[in-house]
């Protein structure tokens, strides 16, 4: 996987004397900090995929709505490209810098603007941290629904950026399901109002294109959010497994039943021992998968949800059925699902995360792909994922210190994404395509549809200077990867499962 920006195939940046770019910038922004000495540089070279790393030109640091302007509108003028980073969580290297261009930091621009109880929204500047939103928001018995892993750091300019989801995804939606009004900049400098404060707006449903656009179609400089009032209550089950099928297929059941978790997650054995043993959240060790249910609302629904959840997971097979005994057990389940990266990160010198989403059904069927693809690279993975809603993000653990792990790595996420386009669904759920899954790409769709999406990014950005070299491949890329494209509806890799 080629993830470092490759001129031949994705076309030539204008080499630019960095120099003179920063005696311009200094010259007609000297409100606006700038770094530029290498050792204060090396902080942005990469986001959290961090095994990718590129030094970028100037790092820009706006405090206002009015520097941010400016800056786009010199950039356009000099033709340096632009790439916008928000608080460097995003995993599939969306915010990874470009030597020739300018890395534009929003982490500044962290004002809550204004929380409306009556109306239940939040202004926010693009730097505010998601829990900070719902921090905010909880006095008035509000709080902002998705809640993505980092949410303890990430920015809700960058979940707008990927349409960030969570772990409450399935009850609750997306970034995209969220949000009411976005205020963005295109490369001239040009404000947009994409959305509005109603619940609807005139025109073509721009706020949808946007979302998950990874700053490429613009700048978000405010973003209002729906909040949504706290639940009278949650209660959260957790069941264990002898068999990950038996816990793939009680996903489908529980769906099929007619009730909506508010959550509804899955941990395989290698994902439950690494978290219990860095969270101590109370996993059953020896299960082969847990699922983790949270039913939430008033507290006659969610008593008898619980119940009939409780009778589909004894039917489906679940060796141990517990019910969180209070708040306290309530939330340490969730810290030990939120925490299974940098906890499975504890195993391994390194490990790649992969985002790809299938229909439920197809779950069983994909995590044997998963294992077998496991089992011929002799790479462990653990898998975590949110279940109720097909999004699966396997852990593949290396050691990048011996030669060519890294690359089979890579090879083997390559594979589970076409693996999960294979059975319908999707190389990505919520982190986005970035750099990473960009070959990927060429996997899911076709020249045509390739040649739409360049056209809208072009309707915005037309002298592509947004974010280039990012989330839509060239023809000339998927042909240099055509091993990796799909041909008359046939997917490559034909040893592996088909679905």
């Amino acid at each position: 996987m080629n993830i470092l920006y490759d001129p031949a195939l994705d076309g030539p940046l204008t080499q630019h004397d960095k120099a003179k770019v920063l005696a311009h910038l200094t010259a007609m922004l000297p409100s606006l900090t700038l770094l530029h000495r290498e050792e204060d540089l090396h902080p942005f070279e990469c986001d959290g995929l961090a095994a990718y790393r590129v030094m970028p030109m100037l790092v820009a640091l706006p405090e206002c709505v009015e520097q941010v302007a400016a800056l786009l509108r010199e950039c356009h003028a000099l033709g340096v490209p632009v790439v916008t980073r928000g608080a460097g969580t995003g995993l599939s290297g969306g915010a990874l810098p470009l030597e020739q261009g300018v890395l534009l930091v929003m982490s500044r621009m962290a004002r809550i603007l204004e929380i409306d109880p009556d109306a239940r929204i939040a202004r926010l500047e693009p730097g505010v941290r998601n829990l900070a939103i719902s921090e905010a928001a909880a006095p008035y018995g509000l709080y902002y629904a998705p809640d993505p892993s980092s949410q303890i750091a990430c920015s809700i300019g960058g979940n707008v950026a990927e349409n960030a989801g969570g772990v409450h995804c399935l009850k609750y939606g997306l970034t995209v399901h969220n949000l009411l009004k976005l205020e963005v900049l295109t490369i001239e400098g040009e404000p947009m109002t994409l959305g509005a404060d109603s619940l609807d707006a005139a025109g073509l449903d721009m706020l949808a294109l946007f979302t998950g656009s990874e700053g490429m179609l613009g700048v978000v400089t405010e973003v209002t959010v729906r909040l949504l009032p706290k639940p009278e209550t949650a209660k959260v089950l957790m069941a264990s497994f002898d068999d990950i099928d038996k816990a793939g297929r009680a996903v489908g059941d529980i769906i099929a039943c007619g009730i909506i978790p508010g959550g509804l997650e899955m941990m395989d054995n290698l994902a439950i021992r690494a978290a219990e043993d860095f969270i101590h959240a109370g996993y059953p060790i020896e299960a082969t998968a847990i699922l983790l249910c949270e039913l939430d609302g008033a507290e006659g629904d969610v008593s008898d949800d619980c119940a009939r959840v409780r009778e589909v997971l004894e039917h489906a097979g679940a060796t141990e059925i517990r019910l969180a005994r209070d708040e306290q057990e309530r939330a340490r389940f969730w810290v030990g699902r939120k925490n299974a990266f940098p906890a499975v990160g504890r195993m391994s010198p390194d490990y790649y995360c992969m985002d790809g989403t299938i229909p439920r059904r197809e779950l069983p069927t994909v995590l044997t792909g998963i294992a077998e693809l496991s089992r011929q690279s002799g790479l462990a993975v653990a898998n975590v994922f949110h279940a109720g809603d097909g999004n699966m993000h396997p852990l593949i653990l290396f050691d990048a210190n011996r030669p060519g792990e890294l690359e089979l790595a890579e090879d083997i996420g390559g594979k589970i994404l076409e693996l999960c386009v294979a059975a319908g669904g999707s190389i990505t759920g919520e982190h986005g395509v970035g750099r990473e899954k960009i070959n990927q790409m060429c996997a899911q769709f076709n020249s045509d549809e390739i040649t739409v999406f360049h056209a809208v990014k072009a309707a915005f950005d037309p002298t592509g200077l947004l974010n280039p070299g990012k989330n839509i491949p060239t023809l000339a890329r998927c042909a240099e990867f055509g091993a990796m494209h799909v041909h008359h509806n046939q997917l490559p890799h034909p040893e592996l499962p088909r679905f």
